[in-house]
């Protein structure tokens, strides 16, 4: 990887650790026994894309989220739920990332929501020494924000032409297979991050 000169590292399960099982288990504690039908680390339904998108407020999330799965769950319950998936961010990691951005240009391009954003943008900052997470970045992408998400070709090559980036000589970093497969069309070089590695065992 000599000719790289910038990284796009995906958030979760690679900088910040989640558990997508935690989420599915808790709504199904709460009667949503299908939730991996609506979403899950691979595939995403409409509702879904529309809030890591930012089309849906966290409210209108909610409302549907209670139509199509028939309950009357509150929005704490839901709120709850969803983010039970968010765990930890080790320092180490974030030590690591003060190391690589002396060496690279580095991103963050993270399917995310608002509502998730609220729940782990705290812990992130309070991990970070100068208790901003995104400044350890050139540029943090997150979907309810910028408007598109992946695994999308046209979402990396947003990212490429905002930054004025060769794809050649930029590589992504992610956890998730088709995330991988939408920025290989793209043109990018990719890393495909597996449990158990993470990224400090990484050698770049």
């Amino acid at each position: 990887m000599g000719n790289i000169k910038n990284i796009i590292f995906d958030l979760g399960s690679v900088i910040l650790n989640i558990d997508y099982l935690l989420t599915e288990k808790a709504f199904i504690q709460l009667g949503i026994t299908n939730f991996s039908a609506f979403y899950n680390q691979h595939k995403s339904s409409l509702l879904f894309e529309q809030l890591e998108t930012g089309n849906i407020s966290p409210e209108e999330f909610y409302n549907t989220f209670r139509k199509i799965t028939k309950s009357s769950l509150s929005n704490l319950q839901i709120q709850t739920a969803w983010n039970a998936m968010l765990l930890n961010l080790p320092k180490e990691r974030i030590n690591w990332l003060l190391e690589i951005k002396t060496k690279y240009n580095i991103f963050l391009y993270s399917n995310t929501n608002q509502i998730h954003y609220n729940c782990f943008i705290d812990l992130a900052n309070n991990a970070t020494p100068s208790k901003n997470f995104d400044e350890l970045f050139i540029k943090a992408y997150y979907s309810h924000i910028c408007g598109f998400r992946k695994p999308y070709k046209e979402s990396y090559l947003k990212i490429v032409e905002e930054q004025n980036l060769q794809p050649k000589e930029t590589l992504f970093i992610d956890d998730t297979l088709v995330n991988i497969e939408g920025a290989k069309l793209a043109g990018l070089q990719t890393l495909h991050l597996l449990y158990p590695k993470t990224i400090i065992d990484l050698s770049l």
